[in-house]
């Protein structure tokens, strides 16, 4: 079953958890692409200083000001695309980083594989046919740890366990 917009309304540090499990779907090139999450990554908004939603509102980051279940895609380090999916309510900028899926952890290599890049950005998840997220009553198990590669953000920030893996992902 599609996830609905019900469930895009949690804050991000309660949807990454429960986004573990979860089947990230692609329809690409005539095929259903489906694999599993297993690591999620939350950002919190304005006051989180690990957020792109840090200096406010900017054309790049305005769709993580849209009502959940948007998908927020940019460019990192001009070479690797990464998913985001919007949570929380309008003008609430809070989204969930995909980090990793089964057979690909990391995430521009799940974004490599999913043929996911920045024209699907602020695709509603609810009602594409191209990007969605499907609940099929699958959870995992996992661990949190500190988010990953925000060595810009202050040391509160930093230290904040709203990194969710799944057992088996965890060692990378």
């Amino acid at each position: 079953m599609r996830l609905n917009s019900d469930f895009y309304t949690l804050p991000a540090v309660s949807a990454a958890p429960l986004l573990l499990g979860k089947i990230l779907c692609r329809q690409w090139n005539g095929q259903n692409l489906r694999y599993r999450i297993t690591e999620t990554e939350a950002y919190a908004g304005e006051n989180d200083s690990a957020c792109h939603a840090r200096f406010g509102k900017t054309p790049r980051n305005s769709v993580m000001y849209e009502p959940g279940g948007k998908a927020y895609i940019y460019l990192c380090y001009g070479i690797h695309y990464l998913l985001n999916i919007v949570t929380s309510w309008e003008n609430e900028p809070e989204a969930v980083l995909i980090r990793g899926i089964e057979g690909f952890n990391g995430p521009g290599k799940l974004t490599k594989e999913l043929h996911i890049h920045r024209t699907l950005n602020g695709l509603d998840l609810t009602v594409s046919d191209e990007l969605w997220i499907e609940d099929d009553g699958i959870q995992f198990d996992y661990i949190k740890t500190p988010r990953i590669g925000i060595g810009y953000a202050r040391e509160e920030d930093r230290a904040r366990l709203w990194r969710f893996v799944a057992p088996r992902n965890a060692s990378r």
